[in-house]
């Protein structure tokens, strides 16, 4: 997709990215622009952190969960197109989000990477069962981190997810932003006008605060119409070590 709009670079596990995502697919609507759904892993970009110092226990295998199914993506766009990635992203993020109240967690497994909830996803969007297999191939790994790569080199590496590049490949990229709650139709656009015309300005940097609302997500337990309690994310994760 050569000719897209915008280029949106996801982890499937990262709750904000999802937010983001929804966000922008009232945007797309509404402006009728075209998204490139594009791939970057919190693992591979955090494989040089010690997450037993760092992260809370279950991120890491979050974020390997993560990475099994960019796997299972990859693979489907190797088949299908980078057209099938925006719906398989949908179906993910539907169910991890919107639909998930329990936990992930199946001893220290993560469950979101495994074959039991990719299989029926790949059934709902006609697809292969034959793309199961590369939740294990980590072949695909030099794929995705080349894509993780991309997307850094665009804002440099002290981010996260999501990244987002409009009117690529000259215009302007930034990560983020990063939102609890999905606005209206009407203040999606009116958001989307503000933050691009920020990002836009050539000496803009950073505007940022760690506090937090708890997602807009039944995963996290907050229902559309409620708000979700305030936390310190530091940098930009709930971090055990600062």
């Amino acid at each position: 997709m050569s000719d897209a709009d915008i280029r949106f670079y996801f982890d499937p596990v990262c709750p904000f990215a999802w937010m983001t995502s929804k966000w922008v697919r009232k945007v797309q609507e509404q402006r009728d622009y075209a998204v490139d759904w594009r791939f970057i892993s919190l693992r591979l970009l955090n494989a040089h952190i010690d997450y037993d110092a760092h992260f809370p226990p279950e991120y890491e295998a979050g974020h390997w969960a993560g990475l099994k199914l960019l796997r299972a993506a990859a693979s489907v766009r190797r088949e299908h197109g980078r057209d099938a990635i925006g719906p398989l992203y949908t179906a993910f993020g539907t169910r991890i989000f919107d639909s998930h109240t329990g936990t992930y967690m199946v001893g220290e497994r993560d469950h979101r990477g495994t074959a039991e909830f990719l299989e029926p996803i790949l059934a709902e969007l006609g697809l292969s069962p034959e793309h199961i297999d590369a939740l294990e191939d980590s072949s695909w790994d030099a794929e995705i981190q080349a894509e993780t790569d991309e997307a850094l080199s665009l804002t440099g590496r002290d981010v996260g997810t999501p990244i987002i590049h409009f009117q690529p490949p000259n215009g302007v990229a930034f990560f983020g932003p990063v939102i609890s709650r999905l606005p209206s139709d009407d203040d999606a656009v009116a958001l989307w006008d503000h933050v691009i015309g920020l990002a836009s300005f050539p000496g803009f940097a950073e505007l940022k605060r760690s506090l937090r609302e708890k997602p807009q997500l039944r995963a996290f337990g907050v229902e559309d119409a409620e708000v979700g309690v305030q936390e310190d994310w530091h940098a930009g994760s709930r971090r055990l070590k600062k």
